[in-house]
């Protein structure tokens, strides 16, 4: 049986896969836009985009999220592959 957790927006982002995923996403023109006020995230939402990639800044911050993330969820990542 497949399970799914719903997860908050800012653990997705704080994590560095909403990075992740935009990389992606603008190589067509859209995005994952996020909207904020102060640190609480009010809306989601697809978009079309003239962006193609991020700032040097933003990919090294993007990368760096992603291997923590990685680092720290290993185990259960692996785990979950391996219960199928």
């Amino acid at each position: 049986m497949n399970n799914i957790n719903e997860k908050a927006w800012k653990e997705f982002r704080g994590a560095g896969l909403l990075w992740l995923v935009n990389m992606n996403l603008h190589l067509f023109g859209w995005a994952l836009v996020v909207e904020m006020d102060g640190g609480n995230i009010t809306n989601a939402y697809p978009a079309k985009t003239h962006f193609r990639g991020f700032s040097e800044q933003d990919n090294t911050e993007g990368y760096t999220k992603v291997t923590k993330y990685l680092k720290e969820n290993t185990d259960s990542l692996i785990q979950d592959v391996e219960e199928k």
